[in-house]
């Protein structure tokens, strides 16, 4: 049975007699006047016209003195009709071939044809090719679907997974979709994208670990930023009022079918409003968002019906753990939060304190909720960034729970340094105590408050809005995935040579 690499080298030997023929098999420049697909979609507008296409070759048939290709490129595919005598003879200074060099084209080679939009004669749309190139040379065969199904070998190879299941490939376009939806909401809005530092001398804005590296030039460790907050709100204290990011993010964290160390992620920030204008919002922005990227509002994620043009519930975060697990969340101990968690079955963590105790209740609520519900009221211990409500002990806090998910986090932004400082020693006395994802106390966003940050609402969420509307995995919602590094037993046989 022929490997891999029986079939690399025969191609490798079509390589070589290509070049022995003077024909260059990865020219630079090509030409094309239409997309493969757009000519079935209108041959009436443009049978009989000469067009040229361009695109990677998804079946090849030779039947003498006739040959069927069929090419793809972006917008679908198309036949070319090859026939001897209609078709140029060579022009290797051109990289064109003629009938007799079509046995040195793969399956998987691009190739640039011109020619007449016609029927055949068994009235398929193709073109009848007049002049072929050759723009690159594949020295590897494309697998078919059926043989390319190993979940870990598509997310390793996802140039090999967008060839052979295209509604993959669709997927990514989505998910651009859903990017440019968000810029578009914002900027109609009158919001001003600023790109900023993704190195960072503390970081914070989030619970979690950080990736640390070390500059160089500056002989310092940094860290690789959590969240987009503190620069964005530090641009809030230099004038801007409507301010936002869109880029990655990155958390030392696990893999899991929600999360992702290294993920795409947006936050805004509105001077002179506060949690309810920006629940406003937001609920008008998915909508419009979701809408944009998917065409509907209504969804159906695996068991979860979601409709997001019903009215949006408002939960209070007290309340909704006081009715399931009978705790007061203001006036509770650790050992009542602990007791909760074993008879719920809920991990109860080495280093557990009351914050984490209840936060892991709250999430097991939310597994079970389809949604849309608002979230409101979060406890202060738990949202060390935001502003408090007149009781003293709950926060301006709003979050999106669809799908069992928290899709989002907004809320009233802290801006007394008083009480921002005391907060960041609560959460470094976390740190201290074990707990590696508590915030680290950043002195300098103190200062920045102390000469004045105007009140303000601010929101984040991140890709994970896509893939639960997408009902995809996080891993299966990203073009490249994070993966443990592996070199193919077949590639270290074919490059012997080469250091691996």
């Amino acid at each position: 049975m022929a490997t891999l690499a029986d079939f690399r080298n025969e191609r490798i030997k079509k390589l070589e007699a290509l070049q022995t023929l003077g024909v260059n098999p990865y020219p630079a420049h090509a030409d094309r006047t239409i997309g493969a697909g757009e000519i079935g979609q209108r041959f009436d507008e443009l049978a009989g016209s000469t067009q040229t296409v361009v695109g990677r070759i998804v079946s090849l048939r030779k039947f003498g003195k006739l040959a069927f290709i069929v090419v793809r490129d972006m917008t679908g595919e198309i036949q070319l009709f090859i026939q001897a005598g209609q078709i140029e003879d060579l022009n290797a200074e051109q990289s064109q071939l003629g009938i007799k060099q079509l046995n040195l084209l793969d399956t998987g080679d691009f190739i640039q044809a011109t020619g007449e939009v016609i029927k055949t004669k068994t009235g398929e749309i193709s073109i009848g090719v007049r002049s072929l190139r050759l723009l690159t040379k594949s020295l590897r065969p494309m697998p078919d679907r059926q043989g390319f199904t190993n979940k870990e070998e598509r997310l390793r190879r996802r140039y090999i997974d967008m060839n052979v299941n295209p509604d993959v490939r669709e997927r990514f376009i989505r998910r651009s979709k859903f990017w440019q939806a968000t810029r578009d909401f914002l900027n109609q809005h009158g919001f001003i994208e600023v790109n900023i530092p993704v190195l960072e001398h503390t970081t914070g804005g989030a619970d979690a670990n950080a990736f640390r590296t070390h500059m160089d030039s500056l002989d310092q460790d940094l860290y690789l930023r959590i969240s987009h907050e503190l620069p964005l709100k530090r641009l809030l204290g230099g004038g801007f009022e409507k301010v936002y990011d869109i880029g990655p993010r990155f958390r030392n964290e696990g893999i899991d079918d929600e999360h992702l160390p290294e993920h795409v992620a947006m936050e805004w920030y509105h001077a002179y409003w506060d949690w309810r204008d920006g629940m406003r919002f937001m609920e008008e922005m998915y909508k419009y968002v979701i809408k944009q990227t998917f065409g509907k509002l209504h969804f159906q994620i695996g068991d979860f019906d979601v409709d997001l043009d019903k009215e949006w519930e408002v939960w209070d975060y007290a309340e909704v753990i006081k009715k399931n697990f009978g705790i007061d969340v203001y006036n509770t101990t650790l050992d009542e939060v602990k007791a909760k968690l074993i008879e719920n079955k809920i991990e109860v963590g080495k280093a557990e304190n009351i914050s984490r105790g209840i936060d892991k209740l709250w999430k097991h609520i939310r597994k079970d909720v389809a949604g849309p519900v608002w979230l409101v009221n979060t406890p202060k211990f738990i949202s060390p960034l935001s502003k408090a409500n007149p009781d003293g002990v709950s926060t301006q806090r709003f979050q999106p729970v669809i799908a069992g998910s928290e899709l989002g986090n907004g809320y009233s932004e802290l801006n007394n340094p008083i009480d921002q400082l005391s907060r960041f020693v609560e959460q470094q006395q976390m740190r201290d105590a074990g707990d590696d994802e508590a915030m680290m106390l950043d002195i300098d966003f103190v200062e920045m408050l102390e000469y004045g940050m105007p009140p303000a609402c601010g929101w984040g969420y991140s890709e994970r809005v896509f893939w639960i509307f997408e009902g995809v995995t996080a891993r299966e919602g990203v073009p490249f995935p994070t993966m443990r590094h592996e070199i193919d037993q077949v590639t270290k046989k074919i490059y012997p040579d080469v250091k691996l």
